[in-house]
């Protein structure tokens, strides 16, 4: 729990922090805004090796229950895959189109992006019934807890990466 308030106290710093700064700031117009596939490509990759060794170091099962589970899990991961692969696509776009994006276009992305957030969130409602079959109600929780733990980083460090639409 300490290192859960540790990681709440640094995300609200991270937030807050640019917003007091880029009140006193100076736009710069030389500064590349342009998210590469590079980086997107190793964001994906650090993101889906390190997912589940963060569940598995943190959710408690018997050999029984993980035999059922990781499954289970997979088979969740690659729909998951699918849609974030989407959402990674969008982020893209508003790269390639940075300097450029109408309002038309920002507002699309947008819907897309928020689309994408609703289907993460059918998918999840989906899977609470498979995976409390295999696991407990806790252990269960515990799960979805944990997902969503690692989907909020993952959104807080490719939000920090991109510079806001009106800044273009």
């Amino acid at each position: 729990m300490k290192n859960f308030v540790v990681v709440v106290l640094l995300g609200a710093g991270l937030m807050i922090g640019p917003r007091t700064s880029a009140q006193t700031a100076t736009p710069q117009a030389s500064t590349p805004h342009v998210i590469s596939d590079q980086d997107l490509d190793l964001l994906r990759k650090d993101i889906r090796s390190q997912r589940k060794q963060l569940i598995a170091a943190n959710l408690k099962m018997t050999d029984q229950e993980a035999t059922k589970f990781w499954p289970i899990y997979d088979q969740y991961v690659s729909e998951l895959i699918t849609i974030n692969d989407r959402k990674f696509g969008l982020i893209q776009q508003y790269a390639d189109s940075y300097g450029t994006l109408t309002n038309e276009q920002a507002l699309s992305l947008v819907r897309r992006w928020l689309d994408a957030d609703i289907e993460i969130a059918q998918l999840r409602q989906k899977y609470v019934p498979i995976v409390s079959k295999v696991l407990d109600g806790r252990k269960s929780a515990t799960f979805f807890q944990l997902d969503r733990r690692v989907a909020m980083m993952i959104e807080l460090q490719l939000s920090s990466r991109m510079p806001l639409v009106q800044s273009q």
